[in-house]
């Protein structure tokens, strides 16, 4: 009885030590591997750049082929930034590349057919021209013999920027079309497959249109281009980019769908083990997931449990597209992965808007330069950019971004705008988050909080009010930052992201400001409609 007694205690103390390797995620030394990969260690920031499947080719539509050494300038562009890892995306419902599993983006292309073929016959007539052009340049290389994400992924090594692949888990552009010329061939054959089947005949949300997860036909569908990829390419990291489009399964069975996803997310983990072996070094896994930790569970993300049982390497936390979030959780997050290994990348969008209804307008190095100083402060172990592509011809801004909103050295003492924004996902059924407009009674107070990432240093710091029923009054408005009496100091014509409507500005003493959360009050003795709130950092 007393050795059966030993054996059992020697079965669990080996037991609770394998579960605690596999929590904390087994090393690149545990596994044997010979570490090659240049994904830089914890702590250091930089940025994640995402690059999608079809931008690289319709900025060079125009070019009637591609040449080795253009593609290869692709990556060479971003040689001394802050780029620290390039994730290449080749999937939209089909792939950028000549897939055996998945539907090629050429599929049905004529290489010497007008450009209002069959393929691109439900595209609008002004816009044929462009799609067909993007088709055959990739179809061109294809034929050449250059594989743009291999080329890409040797090249960023060679200049010590780590190579990623991002699939697109469950992409629906262009659903409203049901003979769009990106469809896949597996969403076209099984509209049984899809999220919700009850809303024909009616307009319905495009993510009605996006396939179910529930079905394991979908699962292993997907499996299927994770397996290809590992096999195909040597990245030293993969992401499951869900927030292409985020809802992966029928409304009110997230529950249940979450932990088919959660085994989905082992499955995954074990092609990248297997990928491993081939390739001789650490190959990590990172998830784009939505903005709060709430909202992700609701959707059937159980990011949680991928962390603890060491699953997932990376997050990015992440609004969808209407706007950048400006007030992401990004230290709740922090906290909720402490025990685990897991990285946060915060990702910004390219877009801006303050509220539901306002017109989505572009990001400026300076909205840039305040989303990234905030989530630096909260946390974030990198930055994480979306839809923030280069141009041909190459414009010098989009350098500039690429080398300033990784690191709060290189932001400090320039101009930052930190605007209120709104969140712009919601789980099925739950309410979208937004304070602005608001229109404001005589007398009441409105608070308004904004999280500005460090105090300001040489900086000087106003708060900027637009409206949507003319000019303020400044006699009849007071504005508080913390308690403070801020000044009126006039009128301001701010450059775009800005409303169309006027702003005027309060100058905020240096005193005021916290790091991180700081809350504008204002006081209104007569009506006034308020769509716009920001604090302005004046810099160099």
């Amino acid at each position: 009885m007393m050795k059966l007694g030993f054996l059992i205690l020697v079965v669990c103390i080996a037991a609770l030590m394998l579960l605690f390797w596999r929590a904390n995620g087994p090393g690149e030394k545990e596994r044997g591997l010979v570490l090659k990969s240049v994904e830089h260690p914890a702590g250091v920031t930089g940025i994640m750049f995402n690059e999608d499947a079809s931008h690289f080719f319709h900025a060079r539509r125009a070019m009637k082929k591609l040449s080795l050494a253009e593609v290869e300038a692709f990556v060479d562009q971003y040689a001394d930034t802050q780029i620290k890892a390039m994730l290449f995306n080749p999937n939209c419902q089909r792939t950028s590349y000549d897939s055996k599993v998945w539907t090629p983006v050429w599929k049905g292309l004529d290489p010497n057919g007008p450009d209002n073929q069959p393929l691109f016959a439900s595209v609008p007539t002004n816009e044929q021209k462009s799609a067909r052009a993007w088709i055959q340049l990739a179809w061109q290389l294809n034929q050449d013999g250059i594989d743009p994400y291999k080329v890409w992924t040797e090249r960023c090594r060679k200049l010590g920027i780590a190579p990623w692949i991002s699939m697109r888990m469950n992409d629906i552009h262009g659903v409203h079309d049901p003979n769009y010329y990106l469809h896949g061939d597996f969403w076209r054959a099984h509209p049984e497959f899809r999220r919700v089947n009850y809303t024909e005949g009616m307009v319905g949300d495009w993510s009605d249109n996006a396939l179910d997860y529930g079905h394991p036909e979908v699962r292993e569908y997907h499996m299927k281009l994770i397996r290809e990829l590992a096999q195909r390419y040597d990245f030293d990291g993969f992401e499951m980019d869900f927030m292409r489009f985020g809802y992966l399964f029928r409304p009110g069975h997230e529950a249940e769908g979450a932990k088919q996803l959660t085994e989905f997310i082992r499955e995954a983990r074990r092609v990248m083990d297997a990928a491993e072996k081939r390739v001789g070094h650490r190959i990590a896994l990172s998830a784009r997931v939505p903005y709060r930790p709430e909202t992700a569970l609701l959707m059937g993300y159980d990011v949680a449990t991928w962390a603890q049982e060491g699953l997932i390497d990376w997050i990015v936390p992440t609004p969808f597209f209407q706007t950048i979030d400006n007030d992401m959780p990004i230290d709740i997050w922090k906290r909720l992965l402490l025990k685990t290994k897991v990285k946060i990348a915060a990702g910004l969008e390219a877009g801006i808007s303050p509220t539901l209804s306002f017109p989505r307008q572009g990001n400026s190095i300076e909205t840039l330069r305040g989303s990234a100083a905030s989530y630096l402060v909260r946390g974030a172990d990198r930055i994480y950019t979306f839809n923030m592509f280069d141009s041909v011809p190459a414009d010098p801004r989009h350098h500039k971004v690429m080398s300033e909103i990784g690191d709060l050295k290189t932001i400090r003492g320039k101009t930052r705008r930190h605007v209120l924004t709104y969140h712009d996902v919601a789980a099925p059924g739950e309410p979208k988050i937004y304070q602005l407009p608001v229109t404001t009674y005589p007398g009441a107070h409105y608070r308004f909080r904004i999280h500005t990432g460090p105090k300001p240093d040489t900086e000087e710091v106003s708060v900027m009010l637009g409206s949507e029923t003319g000019a303020f009054d400044a006699s009849t408005l007071t504005v508080r930052v913390n308690g403070f009496v801020c000044a009126f100091s006039g009128d301001v014509k701010l450059q775009n992201p800005a409303p169309t409507g006027p702003v005027c500005g309060y100058s905020v003493p240096k005193s005021a400001m916290n790091e991180g959360y700081n809350l504008i009050e204002i006081r209104a003795l007569k009506a006034v409609t308020v769509n716009w709130v920001e604090f302005y950092f004046k810099g160099s």
